[in-house]
């Protein structure tokens, strides 16, 4: 069967605040480990008034103490804008307080605006993007604790040492993310949301280009996909408009919150938006939980994936709940404790 796992924005609607917003994911975490999602992650962005989540690996800190079994971890950690050592002992401390459970996933993007990203640099010239390769090299020597002995950083550890680890991601866009995680052996997540018209070709470049690691023997790829659900087709066809109109705003320039589906009822559309808000629609997927399970099967199937990560959005976040049980009840979801990671079969491989 293929596994479920969930991505949180943290969105901000209309109306209210970023304390809401988070206390939502928190809510919703526990709730989709008890519909039996697999994992749960939590993006990361910065100067917006859109989204809550500016740290995660302090929100993935509070969502694991929340819960008990579910894989809790980032969607991703935007790289770039941190020292390798830093994010590994973040992540080293997290998977020591919490086995078994922290998923590290890794972007290039900013994650926010040119001006923004300056003032996150770490220093006086920002990393640059050509220097990513590096620093996943970095990130994963850190996390092994295994640099060479003429390495210069041999004898530096992220601490706490430990014998438990986060299970590193790759997450990416387009091309040169699945050329990334194929040449590091990590399992890959696709963000479909973003750029579906590219999947085929991504997913096929990563399974081509894969090379198997220490932690992972094969190819594990995963689609982030926008979904909703709701009891009917026209309720969640209605519900989703909020999310359409802040994508068809997002891509004209105009970044805000999230409205009503009555605010987007009422909305004036300009030619340009209305073009774009169609195409925003045939991204995703909706309807009833049913009509879900069969897109995103044919979905699967088409692209061979392993894994969906779901991205829902919605203006009352009961619906969000509402949309991710009635997903769960679709598939039928297993309890995640029974279900394994995926360098569980490169860890059986190991003598």
């Amino acid at each position: 069967m293929t596994k479920l796992g969930i991505l949180d924005q943290s969105p901000i609607k209309e109306g209210s605040d970023a304390a809401a917003a988070l206390h939502e994911t928190i809510a919703l975490a526990k709730a989709c480990e008890r519909f039996g999602y697999t994992r749960y992650w939590v993006a990361e962005h910065h100067n917006t008034s859109s989204f809550a989540g500016s740290a995660p690996e302090i929100l993935i800190t509070r969502i694991a103490g929340e819960t008990t079994h579910i894989r809790v971890g980032s969607g991703g950690i935007m790289l770039p804008h941190y020292s390798p050592l830093k994010v590994a002992e973040c992540f080293q401390m997290l998977a020591t307080l919490y086995p078994g459970r922290i998923d590290l996933g890794l972007g290039r993007a900013p994650g926010t605006d040119p001006r923004t990203s300056a003032a996150l640099q770490p220093g006086p010239k920002a990393y640059p993007i050509d220097v990513f390769p590096q620093q996943i090299d970095l990130l994963r020597h850190f996390l092994a604790d295994d640099f060479a002995d003429d390495h210069p950083y041999r004898g530096i550890h992220a601490m706490p040492r430990s014998p438990e680890h986060p299970e590193m991601w790759m997450l990416g866009s387009s091309l040169q993310g699945a050329l990334f995680a194929a040449e590091f052996g990590l399992p890959f997540c696709h963000a479909h949301f973003i750029n579906p018209g590219e999947t085929a070709r991504v997913i096929d470049l990563y399974r081509e280009k894969f090379r198997p690691s220490a932690t992972l023997a094969e190819p594990y790829a995963t689609l982030g996909v926008a979904v909703l659900a709701a009891d009917t087709d026209a309720a969640a066809h209605h519900i989703g408009k909020s999310r359409n109109l802040w994508v068809t705003q997002l891509l004209t320039g105009n970044r805000g919150r999230f409205v009503s589906p009555e605010a987007v009822d009422d909305y004036r559309f300009s030619a340009q938006e209305s073009s774009i808000y169609a195409s925003v629609e045939q991204r995703g997927i909706s309807g009833t939980g049913e009509t879900c399970k069969i897109q995103l099967g044919e979905l699967g199937q088409a692209h061979g994936i392993d894994e969906f990560i779901l991205l829902t959005i919605t203006y009352d976040p009961a619906d969000r709940v509402r949309s991710y049980e009635l997903i769960a009840q679709a598939f039928d979801l297993a309890n995640p404790v029974a279900q394994n990671p995926p360098n569980a079969k490169a860890k059986a491989d190991k003598p």
